[in-house]
């Protein structure tokens, strides 16, 4: 299996819990600061730090559940925000599965349909997960969940791979997360009744509106004489992009029309569809490389490229640099 790591996004999840309990702990403090903004975190360094939180408490029981549940968007980082970006559950469902690497640094997660529920599974990795940071990770999912959708029945089912850690925590987990909760399985499950699908989410994050403010004043740019036709177009691309579907045959059947009558409609106003969609993208990825809490991994991804190695031949034709050496550059002008 590949090497899983965690986004610095994640470790902040801990100075919650640090502000939360009241506890001084300067250097920990310290350590989380340096992880903030770090791309990769690899998963020892997060279960060493979680270990180190959870002795501050030895009188919390199931420390990962206390700490899993002070989980917000910020702490998932953009995964967070463009799940709350969905329509409804099934979709933010899709969003997870799409970019769980962004998180974990790996594809993990499994989605299945078993009979009237539907399942998220991760498969048994013990030199990767243990009993705190699983605990910890799906207490966060369920956490995130409820604080985002309006009073969702509890899943049906939640397992673990970790032995059974006795009655007292065992009865812990299950108040918790309100389902019996099994042991030593051979996957970590969730699963949740297949009419949960279809609740809307919310949208009303902070965070979310501000990046969904950026790409809309990045859109601007990209076409300031844009006509509604343009624009509609324009807002097909901002969905599209990061569901990886930016593609002339997508776009005109959200437009309900063929992908010919799309190209003539673009070249009445002498475009072309390459065209438009470098332009949207070249706006977007300034506005994005200026936000320091997005890694070069999330900007590729946000603009629908599958590698960064693609987004960087890009930036560097539109540019003449690296995205790297523009953002130090911006960050430089700014300071």
């Amino acid at each position: 299996m590949s090497i899983v790591r965690i986004t610095g996004a994640w470790t902040q999840l801990l100075l919650s819990f640090l502000d939360e309990r009241q506890l001084a702990a300067e250097s920990l403090r310290q350590q989380l600061a340096a992880l903030a903004h770090q791309e990769l975190v690899p998963i020892r360094i997060w279960q060493n730090l979680l270990e180190e939180a959870a002795a501050l408490c030895p009188h919390l029981k199931a420390p990962g559940l206390a700490i899993g549940a002070l989980v917000e968007p910020r702490h998932i980082g953009v995964l967070g925000y463009l799940a709350l970006a969905s329509s409804n559950l099934a979709e933010a469902m899709h969003i997870y599965q799409r970019y769980e690497r962004l998180f974990y640094g790996v594809d993990l997660v499994q989605l299945a349909q078993e009979g009237s529920d539907v399942e998220l599974r991760w498969p048994r990795d013990s030199r990767s997960f243990n009993e705190l940071t699983d605990s910890l990770a799906i207490a966060a999912l369920i956490s995130f969940l409820r604080r985002q959708l309006q009073a969702p029945p509890p899943p049906t089912q939640v397992s673990f791979v970790h032995p059974h850690p006795g009655a007292e925590i065992a009865a812990l987990y299950d108040e918790f997360f309100g389902c019996p909760v099994t042991f030593a399985d051979s996957h970590t499950r969730v699963r949740f009744p297949s009419s949960l699908l279809s609740l809307p989410m919310p949208q009303h994050d902070p965070g979310l509106r501000d990046l969904l403010a950026r790409q809309a004043q990045a859109l601007l740019q990209a076409l300031p004489s844009a006509d509604g036709f343009e624009s509609r177009l324009q807002q097909i691309l901002l969905s599209a992009l990061p569901e990886g579907c930016a593609q002339l045959e997508y776009c005109a059947s959200v437009l309900s029309m063929s992908s010919r009558s799309l190209q003539r409609q673009l070249q009445r106003r002498s475009l072309n569809f390459q065209q438009l969609l470098d332009r949207t993208r070249d706006a977007l990825c300034e506005q994005y490389l200026a936000d320091p809490s997005l890694s070069l991994v999330e900007v590729a991804l946000l603009l629908g490229y599958s590698e960064q190695s693609a987004f960087n031949r890009a930036f560097k034709r539109w540019k003449g640099v690296s995205p790297q050496a523009w953002r130090l550059r911006h960050t430089e002008l700014s300071s």
